[in-house]
Protein backbone atom coordinates (compact mmCIF):
# COMPACT_ATOMS: atom_id res chain seq x y z
CA UNK A 1 0.00 0.00 0.00
CA UNK A 2 1.38 3.42 -0.83
CA UNK A 3 1.44 6.47 1.28
CA UNK A 4 0.56 8.97 -1.44
CA UNK A 5 -3.48 9.14 -1.47
CA UNK A 6 -5.92 11.38 -2.87
CA UNK A 7 -8.50 13.25 -1.36
CA UNK A 8 -11.54 14.20 -4.25
CA UNK A 9 -13.39 17.02 -4.34
CA UNK A 10 -17.72 16.95 -5.28
CA UNK A 11 -17.76 16.60 -8.90
CA UNK A 12 -14.18 15.19 -9.72
CA UNK A 13 -13.97 11.33 -11.36
CA UNK A 14 -12.27 8.93 -9.00
CA UNK A 15 -10.65 6.04 -10.31
CA UNK A 16 -12.23 2.67 -8.59
CA UNK A 17 -9.61 0.15 -9.39
CA UNK A 18 -9.72 -3.66 -8.75
CA UNK A 19 -6.60 -5.27 -8.53
CA UNK A 20 -5.04 -8.88 -7.45
CA UNK A 21 -3.25 -9.89 -4.89
CA UNK A 22 -0.85 -10.98 -7.35
CA UNK A 23 -0.26 -7.38 -8.28
CA UNK A 24 -2.12 -7.43 -12.14
CA UNK A 25 -4.75 -5.11 -13.35
CA UNK A 26 -8.03 -5.68 -13.71
CA UNK A 27 -11.33 -3.16 -14.15
CA UNK A 28 -11.63 0.94 -13.82
CA UNK A 29 -14.88 2.32 -12.86
CA UNK A 30 -14.71 6.22 -12.62
CA UNK A 31 -17.24 7.58 -10.53
CA UNK A 32 -18.53 11.14 -10.00
CA UNK A 33 -17.73 11.97 -6.62
CA UNK A 34 -20.56 13.30 -4.18
CA UNK A 35 -18.58 13.28 -1.37
CA UNK A 36 -15.19 11.89 0.07
CA UNK A 37 -13.02 12.88 3.26
CA UNK A 38 -10.17 10.19 2.40
CA UNK A 39 -12.24 7.64 4.46
CA UNK A 40 -15.29 7.04 2.98
CA UNK A 41 -15.79 7.93 -0.64
CA UNK A 42 -19.82 8.09 -2.41
CA UNK A 43 -19.55 8.84 -6.15
CA UNK A 44 -22.21 7.41 -8.73
CA UNK A 45 -21.69 5.59 -12.00
CA UNK A 46 -24.21 5.92 -14.74
CA UNK A 47 -24.83 3.09 -17.34
CA UNK A 48 -23.15 3.44 -20.44
CA UNK A 49 -20.45 5.18 -18.70
CA UNK A 50 -16.69 4.17 -20.17
CA UNK A 51 -14.60 1.87 -17.84
CA UNK A 52 -11.56 -0.36 -18.60
CA UNK A 53 -13.34 -4.36 -18.16
CA UNK A 54 -11.45 -7.55 -18.14
CA UNK A 55 -11.78 -10.51 -20.55
CA UNK A 56 -10.14 -13.71 -21.37
CA UNK A 57 -7.08 -13.17 -23.65
CA UNK A 58 -8.73 -13.43 -27.25
CA UNK A 59 -11.82 -12.13 -26.22
CA UNK A 60 -14.20 -15.00 -24.09
CA UNK A 61 -16.12 -14.07 -21.24
CA UNK A 62 -14.81 -15.60 -18.47
CA UNK A 63 -18.28 -16.87 -17.32
CA UNK A 64 -18.64 -18.59 -20.38
CA UNK A 65 -15.64 -21.27 -19.25
CA UNK A 66 -15.82 -24.09 -16.64
CA UNK A 67 -15.56 -22.61 -13.43
CA UNK A 68 -12.86 -24.41 -12.48
CA UNK A 69 -10.71 -22.79 -15.37
CA UNK A 70 -12.59 -19.38 -14.86
CA UNK A 71 -9.82 -17.76 -12.78
CA UNK A 72 -6.75 -19.55 -13.78
CA UNK A 73 -6.87 -18.72 -18.15
CA UNK A 74 -5.10 -15.46 -18.66
CA UNK A 75 -7.26 -12.18 -18.75
CA UNK A 76 -6.85 -9.01 -20.63
CA UNK A 77 -8.21 -5.24 -20.07
CA UNK A 78 -9.76 -3.46 -22.92
CA UNK A 79 -11.97 -0.53 -22.94
CA UNK A 80 -15.85 -1.43 -22.37
CA UNK A 81 -18.76 0.81 -21.06
CA UNK A 82 -20.81 0.41 -18.07
CA UNK A 83 -23.69 -1.78 -19.21
CA UNK A 84 -25.72 -2.70 -16.20
CA UNK A 85 -28.01 -0.39 -14.60
CA UNK A 86 -26.66 2.55 -12.76
CA UNK A 87 -25.63 2.46 -8.98
CA UNK A 88 -23.73 5.15 -6.12
CA UNK A 89 -21.54 3.70 -4.33
CA UNK A 90 -20.24 3.82 -0.74
CA UNK A 91 -16.50 2.97 -0.38
CA UNK A 92 -15.63 2.93 3.06
CA UNK A 93 -11.31 2.95 3.44
CA UNK A 94 -11.43 -0.07 6.56
CA UNK A 95 -14.06 -2.07 4.96
CA UNK A 96 -14.04 -5.45 3.15
CA UNK A 97 -16.48 -4.22 0.67
CA UNK A 98 -18.54 -1.15 -0.92
CA UNK A 99 -22.53 -0.88 -1.20
CA UNK A 100 -24.13 -0.09 -4.14
CA UNK A 101 -27.34 1.35 -4.84
CA UNK A 102 -28.79 0.39 -7.93
CA UNK A 103 -31.36 2.29 -10.00
CA UNK A 104 -32.72 1.93 -13.70
CA UNK A 105 -31.57 4.15 -15.72
CA UNK A 106 -34.42 6.36 -14.82
CA UNK A 107 -32.94 6.40 -11.70
CA UNK A 108 -35.58 4.17 -9.89
CA UNK A 109 -34.47 2.30 -7.09
CA UNK A 110 -34.01 -1.45 -7.77
CA UNK A 111 -32.05 -2.64 -4.26
CA UNK A 112 -28.35 -2.47 -2.73
CA UNK A 113 -25.54 -4.83 -3.79
CA UNK A 114 -22.93 -5.42 -1.12
CA UNK A 115 -19.93 -6.19 -3.65
CA UNK A 116 -17.24 -8.09 -0.67
CA UNK A 117 -13.61 -6.59 -1.32
CA UNK A 118 -10.55 -6.68 0.21
CA UNK A 119 -9.10 -2.99 0.83
CA UNK A 120 -5.61 -2.10 -0.75
CA UNK A 121 -5.95 1.74 -0.03
CA UNK A 122 -5.75 4.66 -2.03
CA UNK A 123 -2.97 6.21 -4.44
CA UNK A 124 -2.26 9.32 -5.90
CA UNK A 125 -5.18 8.74 -8.55
CA UNK A 126 -6.80 5.46 -7.68
CA UNK A 127 -9.04 3.61 -4.85
CA UNK A 128 -7.43 0.00 -5.38
CA UNK A 129 -9.41 -3.38 -4.08
CA UNK A 130 -9.99 -6.43 -4.73
CA UNK A 131 -12.62 -8.30 -5.69
CA UNK A 132 -13.36 -10.93 -3.32
CA UNK A 133 -15.93 -12.66 -5.62
CA UNK A 134 -18.28 -13.13 -3.09
CA UNK A 135 -21.64 -10.76 -2.81
CA UNK A 136 -24.81 -10.17 -0.93
CA UNK A 137 -27.79 -8.79 -2.76
CA UNK A 138 -30.47 -7.15 -0.64
CA UNK A 139 -33.47 -6.47 -2.37
CA UNK A 140 -35.72 -2.93 -1.82
CA UNK A 141 -37.69 -4.95 0.82
CA UNK A 142 -34.25 -5.60 2.76
CA UNK A 143 -34.41 -9.94 2.15
CA UNK A 144 -31.37 -10.90 1.00
CA UNK A 145 -29.05 -13.44 -0.69
CA UNK A 146 -25.32 -14.71 -1.09
CA UNK A 147 -24.39 -14.62 -4.13
CA UNK A 148 -21.41 -16.24 -6.49
CA UNK A 149 -20.49 -18.85 -3.39
CA UNK A 150 -19.17 -21.29 -6.09
CA UNK A 151 -16.57 -18.40 -7.53
CA UNK A 152 -15.67 -17.45 -4.40
CA UNK A 153 -14.53 -20.97 -3.21
CA UNK A 154 -12.75 -21.41 -7.01
CA UNK A 155 -10.69 -18.53 -6.38
CA UNK A 156 -8.94 -19.84 -2.86
CA UNK A 157 -8.60 -23.13 -4.75
CA UNK A 158 -6.91 -21.38 -7.65
CA UNK A 159 -4.50 -19.08 -5.59
CA UNK A 160 -6.56 -15.50 -6.56
CA UNK A 161 -6.79 -15.47 -2.30
CA UNK A 162 -6.70 -17.32 0.78
CA UNK A 163 -9.13 -18.86 2.37
CA UNK A 164 -8.20 -16.82 5.56
CA UNK A 165 -9.34 -13.96 3.02
CA UNK A 166 -12.75 -15.86 2.22
CA UNK A 167 -13.59 -16.27 6.41
CA UNK A 168 -12.67 -12.17 6.38
CA UNK A 169 -14.62 -11.46 3.78
CA UNK A 170 -17.62 -14.11 4.53
CA UNK A 171 -17.34 -12.07 7.98
CA UNK A 172 -17.75 -8.96 6.28
CA UNK A 173 -20.94 -9.77 4.53
CA UNK A 174 -22.84 -10.88 7.88
CA UNK A 175 -22.00 -8.00 9.09
CA UNK A 176 -24.19 -6.04 6.20
CA UNK A 177 -26.84 -8.72 6.36
CA UNK A 178 -27.31 -7.85 10.26
CA UNK A 179 -27.37 -4.38 9.32
CA UNK A 180 -29.91 -5.01 6.10
CA UNK A 181 -32.32 -7.18 8.45
CA UNK A 182 -32.37 -4.07 11.02
CA UNK A 183 -32.84 -1.75 8.64
CA UNK A 184 -30.26 0.49 9.42
CA UNK A 185 -27.40 2.58 7.64
CA UNK A 186 -26.90 1.64 4.49
CA UNK A 187 -30.23 -0.17 4.46
CA UNK A 188 -31.98 2.48 6.12
CA UNK A 189 -33.53 4.46 2.94
CA UNK A 190 -30.68 6.75 2.55
CA UNK A 191 -30.29 7.86 -0.82
CA UNK A 192 -32.92 5.20 -2.40
CA UNK A 193 -34.57 8.55 -3.90
CA UNK A 194 -31.18 9.42 -5.54
CA UNK A 195 -31.25 11.58 -8.63
CA UNK A 196 -27.78 13.21 -10.07
CA UNK A 197 -28.26 17.01 -10.68
CA UNK A 198 -28.47 17.34 -14.65
CA UNK A 199 -25.82 20.00 -14.19
CA UNK A 200 -22.97 17.69 -12.40
CA UNK A 201 -20.08 16.09 -15.03
CA UNK A 202 -20.73 12.36 -15.26
CA UNK A 203 -17.92 10.22 -14.90
CA UNK A 204 -14.72 10.36 -17.36
CA UNK A 205 -12.03 7.81 -17.93
CA UNK A 206 -8.79 9.90 -18.37
CA UNK A 207 -6.19 8.73 -20.72
CA UNK A 208 -3.85 6.67 -19.64
CA UNK A 209 -2.63 3.53 -18.10
CA UNK A 210 -3.61 2.79 -14.58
Amino acid sequence: MTNVSAIWAPGATALLRFRRLDGTLGQVHPLSVLSDDGRALVGWLPADTPIVGTRLVGGGDPRAVPIEQRFTLERERYPHVWHTSANLRLVEEDRWSSVWWFFTRDWDFRGWYVNLEIPLGRTASTVDRVDGALDVAVAPDRSWAWKDEDEADECVRAGRFSAEHLRQLRTEGERLIALAEAGRFPFDGTWTDFRPDPDWPAPTLPAGDY
